[in-house]
């Protein structure tokens, strides 16, 4: 198998989790690294060297570094090679505070207006998660929690929160995908999502609400200790 197979998941297909584009993955590996200081801030990112790491060609890294620009954590220069953004902690804590009211109405308006195909959607995919916590695979745990939120945004039946949701959850998710790493962090977020599900299949909106708050509250904290370790 050529690295790029590999890379792309030509090792074997996993059912349930959307397809990505190799730029996709190619931002989330890239966006792993500047998360855990491997491409520190500052740094040039040169489209011919991750080329060659990764076994591509330059246009899926050049798609690539244009997301990662879009989400915020690489600054692109004119005429110049992209450099890794430096991002704050008081930025990081505005982006998690923003989105944790956006979940928090998300989850609120589902609990009032989810439908019966969505709520066992949503039971699926939490079940599903509770069979990877059991196989500590943090990687397919990101992929089936990214469903799981967005069976909720869907649920809440706003198309401007829904897009809003997603669009800021996107900028913060090479952080909150971080926290999967943290020790004994898959059952806590499993257990948190249980709250959650719990709450929606009971029509309690401000229950719901108030579990999502505390589940993206303990999102930022994980990644706090994470980012500490």
């Amino acid at each position: 198998m050529t690295k790029l197979q590999e890379f792309a998941g030509g090792g074997g297909a996993r059912p349930a989790v959307p397809f990505k584009t190799l730029a996709a993955r190619l931002r989330e590996q890239i966006a792993d690294d500047i998360v855990r200081g491997a491409l520190p801030p500052g740094i040039a990112l040169e489209e011919l060297e991750l080329a060659k790491r990764f076994d591509v060609s330059r246009t899926p890294v050049r798609e690539a570094i244009r997301l990662l620009v879009a989400s915020g954590l690489v600054e692109a220069r004119p005429h110049r090679s992209a450099v890794v953004a430096r991002a704050t902690e008081a930025q990081l804590a505005g982006m998690f505070e923003a989105l944790r009211e956006l979940e928090s109405l998300c989850a609120g308006f589902a609990a009032e207006r989810m439908t019966a195909p969505e709520q066992a959607d949503l039971r699926r995919v939490h079940g599903a998660l509770q069979r990877v916590v059991r196989a500590g695979d943090p990687q397919r745990y990101h992929e089936l929690n990214e469903q799981f939120h967005s069976i909720i945004y869907a649920g809440c039946h706003n198309d401007y929160l829904e897009r809003l949701t997603i669009e800021t959850r996107a900028r913060i998710a090479p952080f909150s995908r971080a926290q999967f790493r943290t020790l004994g962090r898959l059952a806590r977020s499993h257990a948190e999502h249980e709250a959650i599900v719990r709450a929606i299949m009971d029509g309690k909106a401000e229950r719901a609400a108030g579990a999502m708050k505390a589940h993206i509250g303990s999102v930022h904290d994980a990644y706090a200790t994470y980012r500490g370790g």
